[in-house]
């Protein structure tokens, strides 16, 4: 429902989540700054942060300037926008003053939306930190926060739904999991049935496709954009295992076979690519992390991929490179910001070069 209580949807207007591949004005970002969550990686963490920030922008090698996308960063203070500035210094940024909890702006940002004629608007939803395990300060107050600084017509839903569990076609099909959507700790009052309806009224599609689960350890119980990425309509691309201590074989297997089996909101079956998954990757306590290649962002010139250092990371970057012809595919380490839950589709929220702001 819209935020003064109309049962008007961004569906009933005319909206729709793009694809990510169409053009971005801007991407959203929040500058990596809580010491007692990152703790001795931090350093590593902003290192990295830096490095996708400079893909997305894609500077000009001789002017320096950008010829990708402005990048609107969150700070929380004084003291963080200025070493943000030194950072990023000779980039297109735009600091903003908004609380966070942590940098997973995918989840805890807005979704936008767009529409005929150049519409543009903003659905946000509850956020109860990826099911009650972390909950942190301002982290369910960003998505207002970055809504009301852009000014846009806006949409809100009182059931729980991250960003990173939806993935769009930008022709009304949708892609999410059961294990995320249907989760007893994020809605546990709302069959599969209710949901489909409230992600059609929300985001403007006409079909959702449910995958079982996710990867092994994924704090998000299994967001779909570690799982399965749209590279075109009709199109999707997920993860092979090939080395023998994969410990997401089986999971990979059945997605892969379960999208084959799918159609999307236009009557096409889907055509699937598959990709090598990471493997094994571990932390320092030797427990597996959930290490994908399909966390990439889909940037205006740029597609940027986590790599993760195993022996699989330049196969992936060349099946990626194929999907998007018309891109530079960058590869960049994600090990640091991995060890938070998550890659580099999960710090990004793209808005749309469309509207009138």
């Amino acid at each position: 429902m819209i935020a003064g209580g109309s049962v008007y949807t961004p569906q009933a207007a005319g909206l729709r989540q793009p694809a990510e591949w169409e053009p971005h004005r801007a991407c959203w970002l929040a500058w990596p700054s809580h010491a007692d969550l990152w703790q001795e990686h931090l350093a590593a963490v902003r290192s990295e942060f830096v490095a996708l920030c400079r893909a997305i922008a894609d500077p000009d090698p001789v002017t320096g300037v950008g010829r990708g996308e402005t990048l609107e960063i969150l700070v929380p203070d004084e003291a963080a926008q200025a070493e943000a500035q030194a950072a990023l210094a000779a980039l297109p940024v735009r600091f903003h003053r908004i609380p966070f909890g942590d940098i997973w702006l995918r989840d805890t940002g807005p979704i936008f939306l767009v529409g005929a004629e150049g519409a543009l608007a903003t659905v946000r939803f509850a956020f109860n930190g990826w099911g009650g395990k972390y909950l942190l300060r301002h982290d369910s107050e960003v998505a207002a926060g970055i809504v009301a600084a852009l000014g846009l017509p806006r949409f809100r839903f009182p059931w729980v739904l991250e960003g990173g569990a939806v993935e769009s076609d930008g022709e009304g099909t949708c892609l999410t999991t059961r294990q995320c959507l249907l989760n007893a700790n994020r809605n546990p009052r709302l069959s599969q049935a209710e949901l489909e309806v409230g992600l059609k009224q929300a985001l403007g599609i006409e079909r959702v496709l449910w995958l079982q689960e996710g990867l092994l350890n994924d704090h998000t119980d299994g967001h779909i954009d570690n799982l399965a990425r749209f590279v075109a309509p009709g199109v999707v691309l997920c993860m092979r295992a090939l080395a023998g201590d994969d410990p997401n074989r089986e999971v990979l297997a059945q997605i892969a076979s379960d999208l084959a089996a799918f159609t999307d909101a236009r009557g096409r079956r889907l055509q699937v690519i598959q990709m090598p998954s990471p493997g094994k990757v571990l932390d320092e306590a030797g427990q597996v992390m959930p290490a994908s290649y399909l966390n990439f962002y889909i940037g205006n010139r740029s597609v940027v991929v986590p790599i993760y250092g195993t022996p699989y990371d330049a196969a992936a970057l060349a099946a990626i490179a194929q999907c998007f012809p018309k891109h530079r595919t960058v590869g960049l380490s994600a090990q640091a910001i991995l060890r938070g839950g998550g890659s580099f589709h999960c710090i990004t929220q793209p808005q749309p070069l469309t509207g009138s702001f």
